[in-house]
């Protein structure tokens, strides 16, 4: 079974994001970037399955400038076997990578494609969903455990009222959640073996696809801040600072 996984170029999780002065997009000039938290879970899983025997090749696959290489050689170092990085200097909207994905499962044809859930810059939580829907393929969302069973997949997926399991017949499309795995840290031999290991480069238009974008972005500006909260020692005082000075009741 091959497995193909995509990973995202993202602002690393611990830093504090700021708009441009322009309000235009969020300032990235010297800010430090990381692979996206759940992609990160999304190659530990195809890993599993390739540790387990279930998997013959992961291939990782990421989709922006040529600085993204960095991540896809992190999911290398993860274990990963090869990547393809569909290059690119535009800012690709979620449905604009969902059909240059396509175009590469087209190409690479494997049974399994996974992805993070979302990314934790747009917080779209639609590539995944849009992807099945492009290559006709099974899918299954919001993942907290991925099993094969010969030709078909039980996949449990995360939902409000608390636990669903669904069984997807191959190729599938899976979407990861928090809870599947805990990734691995890549270890210093790995991080070293990842640079010799092959990676690919494609363009949208070697794919043939317009990634011309569909949506505008009006303005980008930071939370409304917000006064910090008090503690109270007891509930008499909580009950008094409710009604005087919220003016709750």
């Amino acid at each position: 079974m091959k497995v193909l996984v995509a990973v995202k170029r993202v602002v690393d999780y611990n830093v504090k994001v700021r708009p441009k002065s322009d309000g235009t997009d969020v300032d990235l000039n010297n800010v430090k970037m990381a692979i996206n938290p759940f992609c990160e879970i999304a190659v530990e899983e195809a890993v599993r399955l390739k540790e387990k025997g279930v998997a013959t090749e992961v291939v990782a696959v990421s989709i922006g400038p040529k600085v993204a290489q960095e991540q896809i050689r992190t999911a290398l170092a993860l274990g990963a076997d090869r990547g393809i990085l569909v290059e690119t200097d535009e800012a690709v909207q979620p449905l604009g990578i969902a059909k240059l994905l396509k175009a590469v499962v087209d190409k690479e044809e494997p049974q399994l494609v996974i992805l993070g859930k979302q990314a934790i810059d747009g917080d779209n939580n639609q590539t995944g969903q849009m992807l099945a829907a492009l290559a006709g393929m099974a899918q299954g969302t919001f993942a907290s455990e991925v099993a094969v069973d010969g030709e078909s997949l039980n996949v449990t997926r995360e939902i409000d009222g608390g636990l669903q399991t669904v069984k997807l017949n191959l190729p599938a499309v899976v979407t990861t959640d928090l809870r599947l795995n805990e990734p691995r840290y890549a270890s210093l031999p790995n991080i070293m073996k990842a640079k010799k290991k092959p990676l690919d480069t494609l363009t949208p238009d070697e794919l043939g696809i317009d990634v011309t974008p569909r949506v505008k972005t009006l303005k980008v500006e930071p939370p409304a801040e917000r006064q910090a909260g008090i503690k109270v020692a007891d509930v008499a005082e909580l009950v008094d600072k409710l009604k005087n000075e919220a003016k709750v009741f």
